[in-house]
């Protein structure tokens, strides 16, 4: 069995139409952290035409219902991902809670996102991304 490495175009199109409002199953480590990526890049872009409209009260509109728009739209989607990741590493959604906890359980939500997928089937579905 191999685990192959979802592409950066293969993520941003499963997290975005496929499994948009998807909670169940596994996501690969490779699936998360690309849609991860894709999403801090188009925040970069939309953030600074936010904050940097200028002083006309029409452009700041427009860019704020573009900003908040996305950010909507994107929310389902990294959920998920994030709740399937958690389910990839053989943890309950419910890990999710040490968010709250500034800095410490920051790092603990960070270390168990970065780690290897179970390498068997677990309570949440099989290992995805496995071709024979």
């Amino acid at each position: 069995m191999y685990q192959y490495q979802v592409s950066f175009s293969d993520a941003v199109r499963r997290a975005l139409t496929v499994n948009y409002c998807n909670f169940q199953g596994r996501a690969s480590r490779s699936e998360f952290w690309w849609f991860f990526l894709f999403s801090n890049i188009v925040g970069c872009i939309i953030s600074p035409l936010y904050l940097y409209s200028g002083s006309s009260a029409f452009l700041n509109l427009i860019f704020g219902i573009i900003y908040y728009a996305i950010s909507l739209y994107f929310l389902l989607p990294s959920l998920g991902l994030l709740i399937r990741r958690l389910h990839d590493t053989g943890r309950s959604a419910w890990n999710l809670l040490w968010w709250l906890l500034p800095v410490i359980g920051w790092i603990v939500l960070i270390v168990y996102l970065v780690q290897d997928s179970t390498p068997s089937a677990n309570e949440y579905g099989p290992v995805p991304n496995v071709t024979e």
